[in-house]
């Protein structure tokens, strides 16, 4: 909630006064008070020009043309209460009184709906070859490809941001340089970026074991080859629900036999299935650790995350799967990259 001393207006305002006072206050409008700072309108720009037009010069006052009734929210609303207000009258800004009807500030919708910065860190896995991808990858590390106009690991950190997730950690090997100078660090894209230099290949598991001093609380690890729109607060609130070790996101996988399936017992047939469908849940390249998980990935190793969840499990500790049935996509093949930049536009 900001302010409104230096946007207050009484009735018997000019025009005059009233521009100065929406110029100068960076959120184009004015609250109208009486004097015991008691609402009794807004004003905006268009108000103002409504009426100029009407024949008032810039010496009359504002008594006839400021708006009377403006939306308003109590400061006990929620902030949930606010945004419905403002939603759907389609405001940008509403005053918050008290119960005596007096102003106490303004909220601009804007700032309310600004995801709330978080301290999770998020490890992106940008270290591999790509050698499925042929010529593409040869000068260009895969999660630098671009799909849309821009490299495939900037609309995924982006997408984190977008949820307040700003602490972001890129393990890099192959064509680092590529990333590093792009992205630097972070600032230009609203995050902070740190990278860990894999010396070796280490899976998508074994390079959490060189930044065990970087992952404090729950983080997410995700592979830099993926497009998504899934809600990684939903996935953050899931994994806290549940109390869980390891938190692998998973996707449902249809697989179709294109033959009958035929059914034998000693020989003899007892059904036929024709072209059936099996369906499976692949993990999506997208977990979410809690800290003590760290303790399970041995050091300088080779090691890939399916390799840690079955120590989990081997551990009874609690590994939980996340649904993912928002767009994804796993950009491995030369068909997935084609895919990927004609759905681009469309889902982001």
């Amino acid at each position: 909630m900001k302010t409104i001393e230096h946007i207050k207006l009484t009735p018997t305002s000019t025009i005059r006064e009233a521009l100065k006072v929406i110029d100068s206050g960076a959120m184009q409008i004015a609250v109208v008070v009486d004097n015991k700072n008691q609402l009794l309108g807004t004003l905006t720009d268009g108000d103002i020009r409504r009426g100029l037009l009407n024949g008032l010069s810039i010496e009359s006052s504002i008594e006839d043309i400021f708006f009377k009734k403006p939306t308003v929210a109590k400061v006990s609303d929620t902030k949930e209460e606010i945004l419905q207000k403002a939603l759907t009258k389609k405001l940008h800004q509403i005053p918050i009184l008290d119960e005596a009807n007096r102003v106490l500030g303004i909220v601009e919708i804007d700032e309310l709906i600004k995801p709330k910065a978080k301290n999770n860190k998020v490890v992106l896995m940008a270290g591999g070859l790509g050698t499925r991808l042929g010529e593409l990858t040869k000068t260009t590390p895969k999660p630098m490809l671009h799909v849309g106009n821009k490299p495939i690991l900037q609309t995924i950190i982006e997408n984190f941001a977008k949820y307040g997730y700003t602490n972001i950690v890129i393990s890099v090997n192959y064509l680092s340089h590529v990333i590093e100078n792009h992205f630097g660090d972070g600032s230009t894209f609203g995050v902070s970026i740190e990278y860990i230099h894999e010396k070796e290949r280490m899976g998508t598991a074994g390079a959490l074991s060189l930044m065990q001093d970087l992952l404090k609380e729950p983080f997410f690890v995700m592979n830099g080859d993926l497009l998504t729109n899934v809600n990684f607060e939903h996935l953050h609130d899931f994994h806290l629900s549940q109390q869980a070790t390891g938190t692998m996101g998973v996707r449902e996988y249809d697989f179709q036999v294109p033959y009958g399936v035929v059914n034998i017992e000693e020989g003899r047939v007892k059904s036929i299935i024709e072209k059936p469908v099996h369906k499976f849940f692949v993990s999506a390249g997208i977990y979410m650790l809690s800290p003590e998980a760290l303790s399970l990935i041995p050091s300088g190793e080779f090691f890939d995350m399916p390799s840690l969840f079955e120590k989990i499990i081997a551990k009874n500790d609690k590994a939980s799967s996340f649904p993912i049935h928002e767009y994804w996509l796993d950009i491995g093949r030369m068909n997935d990259y084609e895919r990927a930049n004609s759905e681009y536009h469309e889902v982001f």
